[in-house]
């Protein structure tokens, strides 16, 4: 949720505290706040999944109409993905529910339509098993090093994120000829980019890691001093 910001002196009586009823208005506001556009944005997508995975596999997979709708869900669920986070940060509606939805939603509808694929035979279970494995593993690996500082998002993850998305949502439509050859392509970029920047993600937390077990040492050091 919102963090309010500090009163100021004339925002508060006499003796210093905050007037009657600012703490009941301030929570008002902060649990109004969750239902903003960038969240309502996360909360579509995690409605998405589950509607996603019943079009995929409506009447045993592999029926092209079904198909076609069930990529206009993931194609939403991707579009929206691209706006809720800028939102957010543009007009100051970072959540603690958007920080905890978010990336569960980006990694359900990614994970439902993978799955889908390989469990359709349309995709080779290892290629889900490298993006999901890799997906996880980063997740994890944030929470193991916040205590040392946040691994920003880099360039060649967001192309990851796009190219992954293109290749998938090729996937789920029932092509043919060079475009099914086209989208095997698109698909072993995104599988190539997915290793590379997850390598990348775990250098950059080994380093930040040690830079922060530096700096703590020589806190530690210059207080005994």
């Amino acid at each position: 949720m919102l963090v309010g910001e500090t009163d100021s002196a004339g925002d508060k009586g006499g003796d210093g505290r905050p007037p009657r009823g600012a703490k009941l208005a301030a929570a008002a506001v902060n649990q109004a706040s969750v239902w903003n556009i960038a969240n309502l944005l996360t909360m579509l997508r995690l409605v998405l999944v589950p509607a996603f995975v019943a079009l995929m596999l409506a009447d045993g997979g592999y029926d092209p109409a079904w198909r076609s709708l069930a990529w206009a869900a993931f194609a939403i669920a991707m579009i929206t993905d691209l706006f809720d986070g800028h939102l957010a940060r543009t007009y100051n509606l970072v959540t603690d529910f958007g920080k905890i939805a978010d990336p569960i939603a980006d990694k359900a509808i990614m994970g439902a339509a993978l799955i889908c694929l390989s469990a359709l035979g349309d995709l080779p279970w290892w290629v889900t098993g490298v993006i999901l494995g890799r997906e996880l593993g980063i997740t994890l690996l944030r929470f193991l090093v916040i205590r040392y500082g946040v691994i920003p998002a880099s360039r060649g993850g967001k192309l990851k994120t796009l190219t992954q998305g293109v290749a998938v949502g090729m996937y789920v439509l029932a092509l043919t000829g060079w475009l099914a050859t086209l989208r095997w392509w698109v698909m072993a970029a995104a599988v190539v980019l997915t290793v590379v920047t997850g390598l990348d993600y775990v250098k950059q937390a080994i380093v930040l890691r040690r830079r922060g077990i530096a700096e703590r040492k020589a806190a530690l050091e210059e207080k005994e001093a």
